[in-house]
């Protein structure tokens, strides 16, 4: 590897961004405008080259150190959290990227700024792909229909998925290649500005170096099976933080407690600061169980890295380990944010104070790659020793 300087992430510049984020976040919301220029400034500012290596110029640090900053920037804007989603993966991808040239170019992209998108997902009642790839006498061209392609509204690149000839391919796009469709279409309840939309490609041309083939069996997918969910949960317990912001805001600033007459002031009340009380703990209990799994992560890639024994073993606890966190932390943050309308009676629900876009926003997450499935998975490992199926995460 080549050896270069970077500086990294400023803590300065990042807490003026995680500020601007928090400011708009609930009017964006509102208004549904994306926060494109914002996601770019993070870029700019190499929140998604954390963990690109130093050798390549890189800031190299733990993934205990990028998750913390995930919770961050979804404690301000849990919707510019989700959208580097993505993004992330893509860059721990190249972990398992066995030519090293290929490997250090595409980290050396995002170095120099270029975001990438996720578009996996199809609107299929099996796991065939209908995005295909084929051979013409002008190169290889790209066909087909993706469904929750987050991120890649506001990206350089997507990342994505077809089947060429018997084989599966992971495919890289340029978003500006023409053929390239991205709608902000998303129709759900949360999560509203993530571009999670659909993305339509139609004749596009592929450059042959910019195709891999995809082995559902190898150790890559085991390991961004458990990292795809953990960013996932990383921007719910982010969300469990903004949502004891905005109470606690809600409450100082209130005079009365239904029911009594005259001042009675709320944040003085018993009932109220339990319930406070419970929320702040969900979120300080949703993070440590985040950074927690991200620390087993860290450590099952290095002994992969380092070719140790037993390092696929130690991938597949790592990806259990993601599977055991999702049964804790999506059932705390839910609960959590539904129950905080109890701190204000009907005031609570005043659409202004967008109070609710919390719970929306960490029932949408929670519906990605559903923890009910996980949670056999995990009992199946437990009672038979059972793996865990391997396939790519949706979008």
């Amino acid at each position: 590897m080549t050896s270069q300087t970077r500086a990294g992430l400023s803590e300065t510049v990042f807490e003026e961004l995680l500020q601007q984020a928090r400011a708009g976040a609930a009017e964006r919301e509102r208004t549904r405008e994306l926060p494109t220029e914002l996601v770019r400034a993070l870029a700019a500012a190499g929140f998604g080259t954390a963990h690109v290596p130093a050798e390549v110029g890189g800031e190299g640090v733990p993934l205990e150190v990028l998750f913390e900053r995930l919770v961050r920037l979804a404690r301000a804007d849990c919707n510019v959290a989700h959208v580097f989603r993505g993004h992330l993966a893509f860059v721990e991808k190249q972990y398992f990227e066995p030519d090293a040239a290929v490997r250090e170019g595409w980290w050396r992209r995002v170095l120099a700024g270029d975001l990438v998108g996720n578009a996996v997902s199809e609107a299929s009642a099996t796991s065939d792909l209908s995005t295909v790839l084929r051979e013409t006498p002008d190169g290889l061209r790209l066909d087909g229909r993706k469904f929750y392609t987050t991120g890649s509204i506001y990206a350089d690149w997507i990342d994505t998925s077809a089947s060429f000839g018997d084989v599966s391919v992971q495919v890289f796009v340029p978003t500006r290649a023409p053929g390239v469709e991205i709608a902000d279409d998303w129709k759900g309840f949360g999560q509203r500005l993530t571009g999670s939309g659909t993305t339509t490609f139609t004749d596009v041309p592929v450059e042959r170096e910019h195709v891999r083939t995809i082995d559902p069996d190898d150790d890559a997918q085991t390991y961004m099976l458990g990292f795809f969910q953990l960013v996932l949960l990383a921007v719910v317990a982010g969300i469990g933080y903004a949502a004891l912001d905005d109470t606690v805001e809600f409450v100082r600033g209130r005079r009365r407690i239904f029911g009594y007459a005259g001042e009675a002031l709320p944040r003085e009340h018993h009932l109220v600061q339990a319930e406070v009380g419970a929320l702040s703990s969900a979120a300080s209990a949703a993070r440590a169980i985040v950074l927690g799994a991200a620390r087993t992560l860290d450590a099952a890639l290095t002994a992969h890295l380092a070719g140790s024994p037993g390092a696929a073993q130690g991938l597949r606890e790592a990806q259990l380990e993601v599977y055991r966190a999702q049964q804790v932390v999506l059932p705390l943050v839910v609960d959590a944010t539904a129950q905080l309308f109890e701190v204000g009676g009907a005031s609570a629900v005043d659409a202004e104070r967008g109070l609710d876009r919390h719970w929306r926003n960490a029932r949408t997450i929670a519906t990605h790659n559903p923890a009910l499935h996980r949670r056999r998975a995990v009992g199946d490992f437990e009672l038979n020793g059972t793996a865990t199926r391997r396939y790519l995460p949706a979008g």
